[in-house]
């Protein structure tokens, strides 16, 4: 087996997923390609990697580059998580916004972060696939970028290639859920749908089929409860439902919070939990949590317990023919929400086997939801053509119908919010954003 890694420098990140694909029990042996442009980061992951394969006992090898051609032939897996320009983007993509009274907590999905972060990642992601399709046609692409919806969308517009979005949202929300309900994990019986970041869970009940929704309204009234989830629990309050993206990030996705300062006030909390410019201020420091998972491996005191990421069990379904649900991002083609766009991306159980991953139908969900989900699925069409056509109308047109920047600006502010952005990271974009008029860099 070889599974590659693109954006092995994320380290951490990269570590973790290695790790669980070494938890995988009878697979004792394969290559793990790592590719980064980054030689420093590649190798801190080439050394987290090497402890984790001598203290698993497994018998994999490791195999670097910088070059992901040189990797790419023969893989079975390719896992991508990439970050284009990131350093020396990431700050101004929260204070430019903010001089537009844009306040971002996290962006990088939806509003000007996730915009411009969509607009300096995808076309590098597209000369990606066109490789995997050449080198590696029958690999399984496995991608972890954020803006997801987006990065999964522009894949399957472009390729043929088996293609998989996974993010860690609803797993890990359904044992929140479960927290704050303060029963165990395996009493509650969920199910979920929407898009990436923005899920909902439809069903929430006890396994006698009970309605948990009560429940959970009243444990939200408790303080020590409520402050853990701030904006999810008001969004619960008013929507009917909890959703599957933290506070910060959702604090973001829909008009009514962060539109005005004392609302911010009212309804977030610090931090991750709706703070300011969280991401902006914590991420440079995020990079460093290599070094410090290096010291733990080195001291033998690193967690080697298998996590919730999907990467691992979608390998050992495939595998072992071992029948098991992931949450993907997928085409709607098939109307697996039959409410939602059928061009673009949804978040629903999907079964994976031998035969490979299989999503499964969920049929409509709550028109107020779809609706929310609706327009962030506008904006990802939008931002999907204005990269592939080449067209920087479409790009301006994704912020003006973005949800926040909408409640929040006039469109004039808008197009000089677009304008100051594309000149402030001009180095890290596509050409044809730097110029004017539809198909300009053609």
């Amino acid at each position: 087996m070889k599974v590659t890694l693109i954006g092995a420098g994320s380290a951490v990140f990269a570590a973790e997923l290695i790790k669980d694909i070494l938890r995988i029990s009878e697979v004792d042996g394969g290559t793990f390609a790592l590719v980064d442009i980054d030689a420093t980061r590649l190798e801190l992951t080439r050394k987290l990697a090497g402890l984790l394969i001598e203290q698993t006992g497994k018998n994999w090898k490791v195999t670097t580059s910088l070059n992901r051609r040189e990797l790419l032939p023969g893989s079975d897996y390719v896992i991508n998580s990439i970050e284009v320009g990131g350093p020396q983007n990431i700050q101004r993509e929260y204070e430019i916004p903010l001089k537009y009274r844009i306040d971002q907590c996290i962006g990088d999905t939806i509003g000007p972060g996730g915009l411009f972060k969509a607009l300096r990642t995808l076309p590098t992601w597209l000369e990606i696939l066109k490789d995997i399709e050449q080198l590696c046609p029958n690999a399984l692409v496995m991608n972890y970028t954020n803006p997801m919806s987006l990065t999964v969308l522009a894949a399957l517009r472009t390729t043929s290639l088996k293609m998989v979005g996974l993010c860690h949202s609803i797993q890990n929300t359904s044992h929140q859920i479960a927290h704050y309900l303060d029963l165990p994990y395996d009493a509650v019986k969920w199910r979920a749908a929407g898009i990436n970041h923005l899920a909902w869970f439809v069903l929430l009940a006890d396994q006698q089929g009970r309605d948990l929704y009560p429940l959970l309204r009243e444990r939200a009234k408790l303080t020590t409860v409520r402050d853990q989830d701030p904006v999810r629990f008001e969004l619960m309050e008013h929507l009917g439902v909890f959703m599957t993206e933290s506070s910060g990030h959702v604090s973001e996705y829909l008009p009514y919070i962060r539109k005005r300062k004392d609302i911010i006030r009212d309804v977030c909390g610090p931090d991750e939990h709706g703070g300011s410019g969280f991401y902006a201020r914590t991420w440079p420091e995020e990079r460093k949590l290599g070094e410090v998972m290096l010291a733990q491996l080195e001291q033998g005191t690193a967690d080697l317990e298998r996590g919730m990421e999907f990467a691992s069990y979608i390998i050992e379904a495939e595998v072992k023919n071992k029948p098991t649900v992931i949450y993907g991002n997928v085409s709607n083609q098939g109307g697996l929400i039959s409410n939602l766009p059928r061009d673009g991306v949804v978040e629903v159980a999907c079964l994976v086997d031998a035969k490979g991953i299989q999503p499964t139908y969920f049929g409509e969900i709550p028109s107020h939801l779809a609706t929310f989900n609706y327009q962030h699925m506008a904006f990802h069409d939008l931002v999907c053509r204005a990269v592939i056509e080449e067209d920087r109308d479409a790009a301006e047109h994704a912020l003006m119908v973005d949800p926040l920047t909408s409640a929040v600006c006039s469109l004039r502010e808008i197009r000089s919010l677009f304008s100051e952005m594309v000149e402030a990271e001009r180095d890290f974009l596509p050409s044809f954003l730097v110029r004017t008029g539809k198909g300009a860099g053609k």
